[in-house]
């Protein structure tokens, strides 16, 4: 097999895992359903992955790069550092009223595991910390006082309104906390 094809293989492995593991959750993701959906041999995805929690990491990580991305380029399109404060929930609406959402992969996951050194919980922490980082890049940006805070209250917005918008199926859980979030920020 050619390095292309090798890496073509790969990225199917990984996008189908990824999209199995949003979609079911790791439990319900097998190996064999893995197999037929992607259409490889289990040979190989033992090529690239040990193991099948190598591989809901490697999706996983995936997954935190492509939506980190998202988010920032959906933000970065506003012109002003209020209206890229805002923008964060305008994204998360558009999100919510897509067809294949199904609220946040990492806290989602994260539920999966009981243990909090488990390398899933571990990745669900780091993705919050690297969206957090983001949000007080975006705080400081704007001049807000008390910006740590201000982005931690952003967050815990954020992830709320996932939570509500895919519990309850209402999109307009983005619009609540971006009136929270106006409020908090004074805009």
């Amino acid at each position: 097999m050619n390095e292309m094809n090798s890496n073509e293989t790969c990225d199917i492995i990984l996008d189908v895992a990824e999209k199995l593991i949003y979609r079911s959750g790791i439990a319900a993701t097998g190996m064999d359903r893995l197999v037929k959906t992607a259409g490889v041999s289990r040979k190989s995805i033992y090529r690239y992955f040990a193991n099948k929690d190598e591989l809901v990491i490697a999706a996983l990580q995936r997954r935190d790069q492509r939506w980190m991305q998202w988010l920032q380029t959906e933000v970065e399109r506003n012109q002003s550092t209020g209206e890229r404060l805002l923008g964060l929930f305008t994204a998360l609406k558009a999100w919510f009223g897509s067809k294949d959402f199904r609220g946040c992969a990492f806290i989602n996951t994260s539920g999966e595991t009981g243990d909090p050194h488990d390398p899933v919980r571990l990745l669900a922490k780091a993705h919050k910390q690297k969206l957090f980082e983001y949000l007080l890049q975006l705080c400081k940006a704007h001049g807000c006082v008390a910006a740590e805070q201000q982005a931690a209250q952003l967050l815990i917005l954020i992830d709320g309104a996932i939570t509500v918008a895919f519990v309850t199926g209402d999109a307009s859980a983005a619009d609540n906390a971006q009136a929270m979030a106006r409020t908090l920020l004074a805009l």
